[in-house]
């Protein structure tokens, strides 16, 4: 994993819950983890890791994630052993 990447990681575990974190990074860190992202309906992507599908839907008009989606995300990949 790059730097860049290592360093969205480290946001997305940092407490408290970071809401600055651009979604464009997380998308290029879970491809860098192995996942495929699909375009879906609308804002929303379907990520393929871990094989499971996940749903997000990509934050507009700004380019930040929200809190809550963050907090989804960390739990997400600690259930699967992914840690900074």
């Amino acid at each position: 994993m790059k730097q860049k990447h290592q360093k969205t990681l480290d946001l997305v575990f940092r407490k408290p819950v970071s809401g600055g974190i651009k979604w464009v990074d997380i998308e290029k860190m879970f491809i860098a983890l192995g996942a495929e992202v699909r375009e879906r309906e609308g804002s929303r992507i379907a990520v393929f890791l871990f094989n499971e599908v996940r749903i997000f839907h990509r934050p507009h008009p700004t380019p930040n994630t929200d809190k809550g989606a963050v907090s989804g995300i960390r739990k997400w990949l600690e259930s699967h052993g992914v840690t900074p």
